[in-house]
């Protein structure tokens, strides 16, 4: 190594000196997009429009599929949980631990605390706001103690991958961590999104719908930290540009 590499290092903390990808912060014409999807696709849905005639239409074929019934459940199944809360928690668990001792700060566990919070309480505002009912039920329907709409799984994997991908790349983890939680944070929903319904789990909309919200959300939290989260925290953070 050169001495310039050392001093290099030495001065990023042992980092590498540019990240491999960008944080992710979605921009705001994907934000501005991502609000007229969600606000336009519910009051379709509350009006029993035409999206609703397509998510019937998209459930009689899954039905006819059976995979609930057939070998390929489990495999699919496994695909779900990469929006699962508990698959995401687990690896976030590991990452702030990581950070917390590696880089002496607790930004990224605020981080993810500050997400799941607005994750838990707009989802399930969302959810039992609609009351929409789960393709299993016979027909849509509203306020029958469904709780489909939207999809948190798919929320899920969005906002939360979308936070890991921002500290692998924010405190310089390793090329290979940066590339596997970009992948999981952009194919990561829309494999979610496609196993739920390929399961007959949730409605297309369910899905397009948690897409949406979970953009959102990653917006939002990206937006607090910039307006100081990471410094009430107290901690030195070498920000990178999305």
């Amino acid at each position: 190594m050169t001495r310039g590499a050392v001093d290099r290092d030495a001065a990023t903390g042992g980092r590498p000196a540019a990240p491999v990808i960008g944080v992710g912060r979605p921009p705001w014409w994907l934000l501005v997009l991502a609000a007229l999807v969600t606000v336009g696709v519910t009051a379709n849905l509350l009006s029993r429009g035409w999206l609703e005639r397509l998510d019937l239409r998209v459930s009689e074929v899954t039905s006819v599929w059976a995979l609930r019934d057939s070998w390929a459940y489990w495999p699919i199944w496994v695909v779900t949980q990469i929006g699962g809360r508990v698959t995401i928690l687990v690896v976030l668990a590991g990452l702030v631990g990581w950070l917390a001792v590696r880089q002496r700060t607790l930004v990224p566990l605020v981080r993810v605390v500050v997400a799941l919070a607005l994750l838990t309480t707009v989802v399930y505002a969302f959810k039992w706001g609609t009351g929409r009912t789960a393709p299993a039920f016979p027909g849509s329907f509203f306020h029958l103690d469904g709780a489909s709409y939207p999809s948190g799984h798919v929320a899920n994997a969005v906002l939360m991958w979308g936070v890991a991908r921002w500290q692998a790349v924010e405190f310089g983890l390793p090329p290979a961590v940066q590339r596997a939680t970009w992948v999981l944070s952009v194919l990561g929903p829309v494999a979610t999104g496609v196993a739920m319904v390929a399961l007959d789990f949730h409605w297309v909309t369910d899905a397009v719908v948690g897409l949406s919200v979970g953009l959102l959300l990653l917006g939002v939290v990206h937006g607090l930290d910039a307006l100081g989260m990471s410094r009430w925290v107290r901690a030195r953070v070498g920000r990178s540009q999305a």
